[in-house]
């Protein structure tokens, strides 16, 4: 007998197989984030810092919108010691009820939206607890949480740990106390962190979630003592989202099933209309016609090949796109306000796409441009449901399709394959009940090629309305260049005028020539000022003794001018705000 065979049927001896089926055991969800961090954002200290504000902030700005309260968020980091920061946010939202507190801040994978198909920041119910387990694992310490739901109840304070064995939250003590807000949420975290300024930092994260929220204010206190406050600059609340059912067309077999086993239809006919978005009872009967399955049938009784029927029906009918009632875009006018609140440019412009849909799940693009003024480079704004992305931009789909973009057609510096290289901000916008990110860590989007084609064509529209300001601008310069070189020889022309004509008031002839030259033809003062002057000429020129000829053919002359005056009026005027209006809402009616 071989040695393997020995080992095996030895039965004073525990088999191999015995003894790896001893080792293996359930992987809680809190241990194996615990040991793999780096999915959720926490790669490195500075980054963690940045993370945990993100993940606090979002879950207050949702809250507080869902309350239909407008946003007052506090954020103080404090520096305990080297690398070891507290980190304090506060909020007036609605509160969070005492027996949920524990649940929500120390218990992986536990939220309300994961199913919601509305838009939210959050989505998962990873982030805020994934917070206290890396301040757990970093600096051993546990989250305090302060909450209240309103005056009639006192404030519950709690400190929680994570018991990382079974994902449930541990919680160390707890009390009521009486807190000096009505209503709100406050949290404490020590955790292992760098605080640094740049474009990856937390300043930046506070400064770009302001521009998108121009109705929350936030108050924000750093390391150093240093305060910032962002203002709201509008008293309107964002429109609450609704929430929608599935739409057939972005409905995998797996859910499928899953929703035909879950039902309350008794057939199939009233499973398509109450559980799916924009099926009525028309396309229900499109949908069955083409799957040629009975109406009547039990959903929850139908088989596996049913089901992949119904669903490749569901591609043979036309189904309108999902209501856009469940998104709440920010606004081309409030993004464009916000913009012009914290960065000085030479131009904006704003736009917001009518909705499109990606995977049945419906979703907008807004977008802005920026050029000149302060602005000192290149560089991308990305926003995901109101929430900056400022890492993983080489991966995500909005990179992309800047990148695409052929920006020299527009008048911006570009080398071949690149992004553009001017002085240029380009700020993206997508909101969504369900952002494909890239990662757990929500910090780029991934690469739909719908999304890539609405954000392109978004920005392609916005060129368009750039190009047309830089052309008119060029068009400006050339003509002030043109008046600067005619002033360089003013004195020149009106002495020759005068030894032509010795009785000519010279003060009195340079100043119409200049009003001439600083003229804006659109305005009526300055073209009765010109009328008048060509008269008072006319009148001069009569009167020479040496040329009494000269009346008939001044009016002559003065005709000419003024027929090439009118011809050339509406080439040669100004930029100004209404031309661009005008010019704007007609490229808005130019569809790619």
């Amino acid at each position: 007998m071989s040695d393997v065979d020995k080992i095996f049927n030895n039965n004073n001896e525990e088999s191999i197989a015995n003894k790896m089926a001893r080792a293996q055991k359930q992987i809680s969800v809190a241990e194996f984030f615990s040991k793999n961090r780096h999915l959720l954002g926490f790669d490195n200290t500075r980054k963690a810092l940045l993370t945990a504000v993100k993940e606090a902030v979002d879950n207050s700005l949702d809250a507080c919108e869902e309350a239909e309260i407008l946003p007052e968020i506090t954020v103080e980091i404090i520096e305990i010691s080297d690398n070891h920061y507290r980190l304090v946010v506060e909020d007036n939202g609605p509160g969070i009820v005492k027996d949920k507190i524990p649940h929500i801040f120390a218990r992986l994978l536990y939220g309300s939206k994961f199913h919601k198909l509305a838009q939210t920041r959050g989505q998962q119910g990873i982030g805020i607890s994934a917070c206290l387990l890396y301040a757990q694992m970093t600096t051993g310490r546990a989250m305090k949480v302060i909450s209240r739901t309103g005056d009639h109840e006192l404030a519950t304070q709690m400190e929680l740990k994570i018991d990382l064995d079974n994902n449930l939250p541990q919680v160390l003590k707890t009390k009521e106390i009486d807190w000096y807000k009505s209503n709100g949420t406050r949290l404490e975290l020590d955790i292992e962190a760098t605080y640094q300024k740049g474009r990856q930092s937390v300043d930046e994260y506070l400064l770009e979630t302001a521009m998108v929220n121009p109705h929350a204010t936030i108050i924000y206190t750093n390391p150093k003592a240093e305060q910032v406050i962002y203002t709201r600059i509008t008293s309107k609340c964002p429109t609450k989202p609704e929430e929608i059912k599935p739409h057939p067309y972005g409905v995998e077999l797996g859910t499928l099933m899953e929703m035909a086993r879950k039902t309350n239809s008794k057939t199939l006919q009233t499973f398509l209309v109450n559980d799916f978005t924009k099926v009525g009872e028309t396309i229900a009967k499109n949908i069955l016609a083409e799957s040629y399955l009975d109406a009547k049938l039990d959903p929850s009784k139908m088989s596996m090949d049913q089901l992949k029927i119904l669903k490749d029906a569901f591609l043979k009918v036309k189904i309108p796109s999902p209501s856009a009632t469940c998104i709440s875009p920010i606004g081309y006018e409030l993004i464009e306000t916000g913009l012009k609140k914290e960065i000085t440019a030479e131009f904006y412009t704003s736009l917001t796409r009518e909705p499109s849909v990606y995977r049945g799940y419906p979703f907008v693009v807004e977008a802005s441009l920026l050029y000149g003024g302060d602005i000192d480079g290149f560089r991308i704004l990305r926003f995901a449901n109101r929430v900056p992305l400022l890492f993983q931009q080489g991966a995500c789909s909005i990179t992309k399709s800047i990148q695409e973009i052929n920006w020299k057609t527009y008048g911006i510096q570009q080398s071949a394959g690149s992004l553009p290289n001017d002085k240029l901000i380009v700020l993206v916008h997508i909101a969504s009940v369900w952002t494909p990110f890239t990662s757990e860590a929500k910090e780029a989007v991934a690469h739909y090629p719908e999304i890539i084609s609405e954000v392109k064509a978004a920005l392609q529209q916005l060129g368009r309305n750039l190009n047309m300001y830089l052309s008119k601008k060029n068009r400006v310069n050339v003509e002030l260049k043109k008046k600067d070189y005619i002033k360089k020889y003013l004195e020149v022309v009106v002495d020759a005028i005068k030894e032509l004509k010795s009785d000519v008031n010279t003060e009195e002839l340079e100043d119409n020539m200049l009003i001439i030259l600083e003229q804006e033809r659109n305005s009526t003062k300055m073209q009765e000022k010109l009328e008048d002057f060509k008269e008072r000429m006319k009148n001069v020129k009569s009167k020479d003794p040496l040329n009494p000829s000269n009346s008939s053919k001044s009016k002559s002359q003065t005709k000419l001018n003024k027929d090439s005056d009118e011809g050339n009026e509406e080439d040669d005027r100004d930029y100004d705000d209404k031309d661009y209006d005008k010019e704007k809402d007609y490229d808005s009616e130019d569809k790619e």
